[in-house]
């Protein structure tokens, strides 16, 4: 990673944030992008208190013009752009007969739109680098969970999208990865939308029972770093994967009752 160009979206805080420092401390120069000018001022001064070359960006990734610029201001300041981790993401609860439609275009311009901007002006870039287009996913884009029809419609469109450029690729040298960290501790429940657009507010799960976010970051830099295709990052998410493969009407009922013990569950 020494001197290589990282891109991330989303880097203020959670899993972004974490892979912003992970990459710097292997040696990259990181540029992110954010929303909230407190968060990206508070990360950078802890990126560069860490030693790590930095390049705050305020974007909104939903816009289209703003990941042009993003882009364009990484490669102003850097001279290339060798990795670009779609990181920005946000995510929904309530079930769709309850959901205002505005919700669910909202989690797909994020989610989904995010991703395809960002990687339509980063991969002239990356194809010259021979780099990586990653995108940080949710075993939610494998099988389609309860309650979350909008950020599981997101997630399953992010796959098709990535897959089909990963094939178009083949022969470039540039590596697409799709990473699905399963359930992790951050911010992404306490910020989930609800039916009429609201923030959640607080988490339905039980936060210090996940996996970090740090934990999270060292992985995906470990298999960027070996170039792999896909990364499922617990046992939990595996089983979902391959329990929907084999035995889809078990996992029908599998995934309804463990959503519906959440806290609050909409399907109670």
């Amino acid at each position: 990673m020494k001197d290589k160009v990282v891109l991330i979206t989303g880097g203020t805080s959670g899993i972004g944030r974490a892979l912003a420092f992970a990459f710097g401390k292997a040696g990259a120069k990181v540029a992110f992008s954010g929303r909230k000018p407190q968060g990206l001022s508070e990360t950078t001064d802890a990126l560069f208190a860490a030693g790590i070359e930095n390049l705050a960006i305020q974007a909104d990734v939903s816009q289209e013009a703003d990941c042009a610029r993003m882009v364009q201001e990484t490669v102003t300041k850097y001279g290339r752009l060798d990795i670009l981790i779609n990181n920005a993401g946000i995510s929904m609860r309530a079930l769709f007969e309850d959901l205002d439609l505005a919700v669910l275009k909202q989690v797909m311009d994020i989610n989904f739109w995010g991703t395809v901007y960002s990687t339509k002006y980063a991969l002239p870039y990356i194809k010259q680098a021979k780099g990586s287009v990653i995108g940080i996913s949710s075993v939610a884009g494998y099988r389609g969970l309860p309650a979350r029809t909008g950020y599981s419609a997101s997630k399953f469109a992010m796959h098709g999208f990535l897959e089909t450029l990963r094939t178009e690729l083949l022969y470039s040298g540039v590596h697409v990865l799709l990473a699905c960290p399963g359930f992790t501790a951050s911010n992404i429940r306490n910020s989930a939308l609800a039916a009429d657009g609201h923030q959640q507010g607080e988490t339905p799960r039980a936060e210090e029972k996940m996996m970090s976010a740090e934990e999270v970051a060292d992985r995906i830099l470990i298999a960027t770093k070996k170039r792999k295709r896909d990364l499922i990052m617990t046992t939990q998410g595996k089983l979902a994967v391959w329990v929907n493969k084999l035995f889809p009407s078990l996992a029908d009922k599998l995934v309804y009752n463990v959503m519906a013990k959440e806290k609050d569950s909409p399907l109670k």
